[in-house]
């Protein structure tokens, strides 16, 4: 019996052979690479506080979002607490065209607080930002969930029939999207009402096109690889092959891409909202608050510039964790 000798070459071979990290799936892996992205964290936080705010906010301070009382109109922010700092801008006063700054409660006589202030007839906007921030929150979620579910079946059955299956579904596509959307929207006010239906329904006939096209090229890609061929050798159907094989290899692209549409949704549904197109008073959404408090934006800023912080809030939160996904369901962006 001899001792096996180790040499240095053979200690150092075996040091390199050693596993340096856990091993990981594809969204452990996923996971942790955006929980180094701070930017989406962040964002992630922040929208969920959003999100909270806007289904509980409505009901925090007692006021209703329609709830009128003309003798409390144009009142400026003012928070119990806060009104002795002169820095923050919530003591109630305003300032007039000539310069005179005046405290418009103690003017009107009112004893209530208002968060974030009344507008033209009174009604508390505080109340009706967060009710308006539900309402463009589930338009714009509604929408990008039906473009989700239309667009990947659309886009997925297309690239993986190829032939003159592809080729009828593109055309299809083609048209549609040489339709511009407002063309739709107006078309569907006529036929009916203006309001959340009507928006999601413009935002839904066109919206999955995008989607569609993304997950057919991606679908063309995959189809041929090995495993595929493999499938179909052991005789499973079309159905359980796009189901089982290449939906979950598409679950990345899937994800970024919803997470991009929602902020689009949003912001196409405030602009129909601002031009007139959208809903329509009492009711209230991110869209309609800007344009009234556009119409008094010299003698009332804050009725305009709270609704525009908090939709830019919710629209870059959405593209930075569209962003983060990104970068982290990549392969290529793997340390």
């Amino acid at each position: 019996m001899h001792k096996e000798m180790f040499t240095p070459a053979k200690l150092d071979l075996e040091k390199r052979e050693e596993i340096s990290k856990p091993s990981l799936s594809y969204w452990q892996d996923a996971w942790l690479r955006v929980k180094k992205n701070k930017a989406a964290i962040i964002s992630f936080v922040l929208l969920i506080l959003l999100t909270i705010m806007a289904l509980i906010g409505p009901n925090i301070n007692g006021h209703s979002y329609n709830e009128q009382n003309l003798k409390h109109s144009n009142l400026p922010p003012k928070v119990p607490g806060l009104e002795n700092i002169s820095w923050l801008p919530f003591d109630g006063e305003l300032t007039r065209k000539n310069g005179v700054v005046y405290n418009a409660y103690e003017q009107k006589n009112v004893k209530e607080y208002y968060w974030l202030g009344t507008d033209s007839l009174g009604r508390d906007l505080f109340t009706r930002l967060w009710s308006g921030t539900r309402i463009s929150l589930y338009i714009a979620v509604l929408a990008a969930l039906i473009d989700m579910v239309i667009g990947v079946v659309y886009g997925a059955v297309s690239g993986f029939f190829g032939g003159k299956v592809d080729n009828v579904m593109q055309r299809i596509t083609e048209i549609l999207v040489g339709i511009p959307n407002l063309v739709i929207v107006i078309l569907m006010i006529i036929v009916l009402e203006p309001g959340i239906m009507s928006i999601t329904i413009a935002l839904t006939i066109t919206g999955w096109v995008g989607m569609a096209r993304v997950v057919r090229a991606q679908v063309l890609k995959l189809k041929n690889q090995e495993y595929v061929l493999a499938a179909r050798t052991l005789g499973l159907s079309n159905g359980k092959i796009i189901w089982k094989h290449l939906l979950p290899n598409l679950a990345g692209v899937i994800i970024i891409n919803t997470m991009f549409t929602v902020p689009n949704a949003i912001f196409f549904e405030a602009f129909l909202s601002f031009v007139g197109l959208g809903l329509q008073p009492p009711l209230a959404s991110l869209g309609t608050l800007i344009d009234e408090g556009f119409k008094v934006l010299q003698l009332y800023p804050y009725q305009m510039i709270i609704p525009a912080i908090v939709i830019s809030l919710i629209m870059i939160c959405f593209n930075m964790i569209a962003d983060g996904l990104r970068d982290a369901l990549d392969p290529k962006m793997r340390d």
